[in-house]
């Protein structure tokens, strides 16, 4: 029997009509108390004129908060009139975890960017994986998926980006993490991304671009106005409104730095299981071999805590969230300047 490839949730917007839409994609979810039951998904489209579409989702993992503070109050103030082009907002995305503050599904168990491209028969994370891919995806010309390191890290704020082989698509996707406008842009690998929504908007040959703008579970003030500014900067950087991106300081040089994370030597990860005292937040430069923590074994009497040093000198991107953490989690995350010799 073939696999059915449509998707399963039903989408009451028009991605081809002029004007403002915005509605709730409707994701069957049978449930004991609820045989019929689904979970509605709010989507936003604003189209007008000519020119590219613009992709913005937030909340792809509940428990990260700016993105969708920055997508949503986008999509209520955003004048139709002054777009050309098309905009297509999904400010929270992965509704079951956005209302449980987790990072997985309550319902599955799954992290959904893990899960793509997806599976339309699949339980609600592949199910809704799929729909983003097969429904809302192919509209695209750009995609800014918007995250943060939720409860497990914090993060200098920052775009991010994979490296691309196509010298002119990294041209393209680093000028448009320079419009957005964040402190730091970083061109990272050395992590499990086979099975992610970035995956799926790379296979298209699309310009993709992330971000991280906080952490530690908790709403990033900074985060917020930089994902705020940034996403109306990538709208005019692309001639969807107009105006010109601000990615100069008053001295003229430029707002975003760019660097790269190119191995998993960056990455410092807890050899047991402990409760991790840093010695540095994240943006600080380190050293290799620097005291990077200590992990402390306070349930075990007179153990001596295990000192930590950083694998590699540079800037730390991300730094440790929880204080309780597991043999495996990283600790840290470092960065360096990001350079044309890519491996």
């Amino acid at each position: 029997m073939a696999v059915p490839t449509i998707s399963r949730i039903s989408c009451p917007i028009d991605f081809d009509k002029d004007g403002r839409q915005a509605g709730y994609a409707r994701a069957p979810l049978s449930r004991n108390t609820a045989g019929w039951g689904v979970i509605e998904i709010p989507i936003i489209s604003i189209k007008n004129g000519t020119g590219p579409t613009i992709l913005l989702t937030g909340g792809v993992h509940g428990d990260e908060y700016e993105g969708q503070i920055a997508i949503s109050r986008l999509a209520q103030t955003l004048d139709p009139g002054e777009v050309q082009g098309r905009v297509i907002m999904l400010p929270c995305v992965n509704v079951p975890a956005a209302l449980a503050d987790t990072r997985l599904s309550p319902i599955d168990g799954f992290d959904i960017n893990r899960c793509f491209p997806g599976d339309p028969r699949g339980t609600f994370s592949p199910m809704l994986a799929h729909f983003l891919d097969s429904v809302v995806l192919p509209y695209a010309d750009v995609s800014i998926d918007m995250h943060t390191a939720g409860h497990s890290c914090d993060s200098a704020l920052s775009t991010n980006m994979h490296h691309s082989k196509d010298a002119e698509m990294l041209r393209k996707t680093l000028r448009a993490a320079e419009a957005f406008g964040a402190p730091y842009n970083v061109v990272f690998a050395g992590v499990d991304e086979g099975a992610t929504f970035t995956s799926c908007v790379e296979a298209r040959g699309l310009v993709s671009l992330g971000t991280e703008l906080g952490g530690w579970g908790r709403v990033s003030i900074d985060g917020v106005r930089v994902g705020s500014c940034g996403i109306r900067n990538i709208l005019k950087h692309f001639n969807v409104l107009e105006g010109t991106p601000n990615v100069t300081h008053k001295d003229g040089t430029p707002v975003t730095r760019h660097m790269m994370v190119r191995g998993t030597d960056a990455y410092l990860t807890a050899p047991r299981n402990g409760i991790f005292e840093p010695t540095h937040y994240h943006g600080a430069t380190v050293f290799a071999g620097q005291i990077a923590g200590y992990l402390h074994f306070p349930e075990d009497i007179d153990t001596p805590a295990q000192v930590l040093h950083y694998p590699s000198s540079g800037v730390i991107w991300m730094g440790a969230g929880p204080g309780r953490v597991t043999r495996g989690d990283p600790v840290a995350v470092l960065m360096e300047d990001f350079r044309d010799d890519w491996p």
